[in-house]
C-alpha cells in the first residue's frame, strides 16, 4: 500500500506543471493548478513515507520491462526517510513560487519553471525508491535534466547560462561514473539488482573500485570538496526556491546514494571510513572558510551547503569505521548524526534560501554590502532568517545542535586504537567548523538586517507576501520542534539504522541509551523560555511610555553619522579572510586617491573558487589554445577531407599486414 501511494504521488507531481502549458502565460490559473497538484501529490507522498517509516518494508514492485528483467522499485525505511524532504520541499516550494515567481511577473519562463519543478520532484522520488540500476539511473537522469532547466530558468542572463552549463557537465560526469559502477556491479554480481553482495563473490580489488566510483559519482552530486565546483554558481543564479531544493534535497541524493551502496558491499576496510571522514573534514572546514569570503548572499549560503555536507560525511565516516571495527555504538551515533543532519540541513538551509529569496524580492539585490537595516522594513523575514542562522550554527535550542551533538559524542566515544585515533582527530575540525560558521552568520545577518540601509534599494525594501511567509514559518517550526523534542525523531532514526546495519550483526543499542535525549529537551526548553522571556521584555521596553530616549552610539566626533560609517561584510570578515589567505587567495582592488579633489573610488575584493576558477577554467583555456594548432587541418576543402579518409583507410589496411613475420623473415635471411 505504501509503495502504491508513493507511485501515485510521483505521477501527480510529474503531471503538476502540464495543465499550465495549455493556459495563458501570464494567467494565474496555471500556477494555481500546478501548486494544487503538487501539494496533493506531496501529501500523498508524505503519507507513503510515514507508512514506510512505521511499518515493515514494502515488497519490491515487479514491472514488465525487458530492459531491466528484475524488480524495479521498493520502499524501505531509508527510502521513506529521504522521501520526507523530497515531498515536503516540493509542496513548500510550489506555494512559495506563487509569490516569488508568479507568472504575471515572469510570463517568459513561469510555466517552464513549474513544469520542471514537478519533473524534478518526480525524478527524486523515483531515484529514492529505485531497487534496480535501470530505475535508479532513470530517476537520476530525470532529476539531473530537470535541475539543469531550473538552474537555467533566467537563460537570458549570461551568469545563469554559464551556471547551467557547468552543472550539466558535472552531473553527467557523475552519470558516466554511475554507468561504470553499475557495469562493474553487473560483471561482479551477475545482476543489475541492488541487493547485498555475499562475502567472497566479488574480489577486494573490485570492491575498492566500486567504492571509488560511488565516491566520485555521489560526491559530485553531494558537492563534496573538491567535487563541489558546480555548486556555488548554480545555487546563486537559480531562483531562490530552486536553490532551496538544490541545497536541501538534490545534494542529499549523493548522500542517499552512498547510504544505499555501502551496506551492499561486504567487509568494508577501515580505509573506506577514514577516506569519507577525511573528505568530510576537508569539505566542512574549507566550505565555511570560502563562505566567509563571499559578498553574494546566496553564494555564501551555497558554500555553507558544502560545509554541512562535510558534517554529514563525518557522521557517515564514523559509522563506516564502526562497521569495520565491529562497534555498533559508533555506527548508531555516526549514522544518527548523519541522517538527522540530512533532515536538519534540509530544514534550516531551505529556510535560509527562502529568506534570501525574500530579500531579493524585497530589496532587488543579493549583494550583502548593498543591503543593511532590513529588519525594520522586513521584520518577518529577519526573524525567520535568524532562526535559520542560529540552527545552521549548531546553537541550542534548535535542530542543528542535536545532530552535531550526535556526531560529537560518537567521535569522542571512539577512544584510542587504530580506528579510534583516526576519528578523534576530527573533533577539533568539527569545533572549528562551528566557530567559523558562527562568525560567518554574524557577518551575514548583521550586514543584511542590522545597521542602516547602505543603498536606496535597501531603504525601499518591502516585506514578502504571505505565500512566501508561510513556507518559511513551516520550516522554522520544524527546526524548533526537532531542537526542543529530539525524542520524537529517535524512533525513526533507530528504524533506519537497524535496516542499514549488516543482517549478521546483533541488534545495536537504541539511540536513547547513548544520548540523554530527555536532558537535551529539558535544557532546550528552559533556554527557549528564557529567549522568549527576554524578547518579551525587550518588546515591552520599546513601548513609547516606557522607552528611554534614543541616542546614536558614540560617533568619534562626527556630528551626522551616515550609513557609510558602519562595518561592511567585507571589513567584518577581513581578519578571518587574511588568516586563511593561503587557501582563499583573495583578489583586492585598492583605490588610489590623488589630488586635492579626488574622484570617487571604492575598494572591493573577490574570492575565486579553488577548483573551478583556479584549476578547471585555466586548464580548459590552455587546452583550447593548444588544440588550435590543429585548426589548419580544417580548411573547408573537400579534397583535403577526401585525402584524410584515404590516409585513414591506408592506415587501417596497414594494420592487416603481418609486419612482425615480414621482419622476422628479413632478419632470418
Amino acid at each position: 500500500m505504501a509503495l502504491d501511494l508513493c507511485l501515485l504521488a510521483i505521477a501527480l507531481v510529474a503531471l503538476s506543471g502540464v495543465p499550465g502549458l495549455c493556459l495563458d502565460r501570464d494567467g494565474r490559473w496555471g500556477e494555481q493548478i500546478a501548486a494544487g497538484l503538487m501539494v496533493l501529490g506531496a501529501v500523498t507522498g508524505l503519507a507513503a513515507a510515514a507508512a514506510g517509516l512505521a511499518g515493515p518494508p514494502s515488497p519490491v514492485g515487479d514491472f514488465s520491462w525487458p530492459a531491466a528483467g528484475d524488480s524495479l522499485v521498493g520502499l524501505d525505511a531509508l527510502s521513506a526517510f529521504f522521501l520526507v524532504p523530497v515531498f515536503l520541499m516540493g509542496a513548500l516550494g510550489a506555494v512559495y513560487g506563487l509569490g516569488y515567481w508568479s507568472q504575471s511577473r515572469h510570463p517568459r519562463n513561469g510555466r517552464a519553471l513549474r513544469l520542471f519543478w514537478g519533473l524534478l520532484v518526480a525524478g527524486l522520488g523515483l531515484l529514492v525508491i529505485g531497487r534496480h540500476a535501470m530505475a535508479f539511473l532513470l530517476g537520476w537522469e530525470v532529476m539531473a535534466l530537470a535541475a539543469f532547466f531550473l538552474v537555467s530558468t533566467e537563460d537570458h542572463r549570461r551568469e545563469s547560462r554559464r551556471a547551467g552549463w557547468v552543472y550539466l557537465v558535472s552531473t553527467h560526469v557523475a552519470t558516466l561514473a554511475l554507468f561504470a559502477l553499475f557495469s562493474l556491479w553487473r560483471w561482479g554480481t551477475g545482476s543489475y539488482a541492488l541487493q547485498p553482495v555475499a562475502p567472497g563473490v566479488v574480489s577486494m580489488g573490485a570492491l575498492n573500485a566500486l567504492f571509488l566510483l560511488g565516491l566520485v559519482a555521489f560526491g559530485l552530486k553531494a558537492g563534496m570538496m573538491p567535487l563541489h565546483f558546480w555548486l556555488p554558481s548554480a545555487h546563486a543564479n537559480a531562483p531562490s526556491h530552486v536553490s532551496a531544493m538544490l541545497s536541501g534535497v538534490v545534494l542529499k541524493m549523493g548522500i542517499y546514494g552512498l547510504l544505499r551502496l555501502l551496506p551492499l558491499l561486504p567487509s568494508p576496510p577501515a580505509a573506506w571510513g577514514g577516506v569519507i571522514l577525511l573528505l568530510g573534514g576537508i569539505s566542512g572546514l574549507l566550505g565555511v572558510v570560502f563562505a566567509i569570503g563571499q559578498h553574494d548572499l546566496k553564494r555564501l549560503l551555497a558554500y555553507h551547503s558544502v560545509e554541512n555536507i562535510g558534517i554529514i560525511l563525518m557522521g557517515l565516516g564514523l559509522a563506516m569505521l564502526g562497521r569495520s571495527a565491529g562497534r555498533p555504538e559508533w555506527v548508531v551515533l555516526g549514522l544518527a548524526g548523519c541522517l538527522l543532519h540530512v533532515w536538519n540541513h534540509f530544514l534550516f538551509k531551505a529556510l535560509l534560501f527562502l529568506g534570501a529569496g525574500a530579500v531579493v524580492h524585497g530589496a532587488g539585490t543579493r549583494e550583502i554590502d548593498q543591503l543593511g537595516g532590513l529588519a525594520r522594513t522586513m521584520p518577518w523575514t529577519a526573524g525567520m532568517f535568524l532562526v535559520g542562522a542560529l540552527a545552521i550554527c549548531g546553537l541550542p535550542p534548535l535542530n542543528g545542535f542535536v545532530s552535531e551533538l550526535f556526531v560529537y559524542l560518537g567521535l569522542f566515544g571512539t577512544g584510542s586504537g587504530p580506528h579510534g585515533s583516526m576519528a578523534v582527530l576530527a573533533v577539533p575540525v568539527l569545533a572549528a567548523i562551528g566557530a567559523l560558521a558562527l562568525a560567518c552568520f554574524v557577518k551575514a545577518y548583521g550586514a543584511v538586517f542590522l545597521g542602516s540601509p547602505r543603498t536606496r534599494k535597501a531603504a525601499r525594501a518591502h516585506e514578502a507576501p504571505p505565500a512566501m511567509q508561510v513556507p518559511m514559518a513551516v520550516l522554522a517550526a520544524c527546526c524548533a520542534l526537532i531542537g526542543l523534542a529530539p525524542v520524537l525523531v529517535a524512533p525513526i532514526l533507530d528504524r533506519v539504522i537497524a535496516g542499514w546495519m549488516p543482517a549478521t550483526w546483533p541488534a545495536g543499542p537504541r539511540l536513547e541509551t547513548l544520548v540523554p535525549l530527555g536532558a537535551i529537551s529539558a535544557l532546550s526548553s528552559v533556554l527557549a523560555a528564557l529567549v522568549v522571556l527576554g524578547a518579551g521584555l525587550m518588546a515591552l521596553g520599546t513601548r513609547p511610555s516606557l522607552a528611554l530616549p534614543r541616542q546614536v552610539t558614540w560617533d568619534c566626533g562626527y556630528a551626522l553619522p551616515t550609513s557609510r560609517m558602519q562595518y561592511t561584510a567585507s571589513s567584518f570578515a577581513q581578519m578571518i579572510v587574511a588568516l586563511f589567505a593561503w587557501v582563499l587567495r583573495p583578489r583586492a582592488h585598492q583605490p588610489v586617491v590623488q589630488g586635492a579633489f579626488p574622484a570617487p573610488a571604492q575598494m572591493y575584493s573577490h574570492v575565486d573558487d579553488a577548483v573551478l576558477d583556479r584549476l578547471l577554467v585555466p586548464t580548459g583555456r590552455n587546452a583550447r589554445q593548444w588544440l588550435r594548432r590543429f585548426h589548419w587541418f580544417q580548411q573547408g576543402l573537400t579534397q583535403h577531407y577526401v585525402l584524410y579518409i584515404l590516409i585513414a583507410v591506408i592506415l587501417v589496411l596497414g594494420t592487416m599486414i603481418p609486419f612482425v613475420e615480414l621482419f622476422a623473415r628479413l632478419f632470418a635471411l
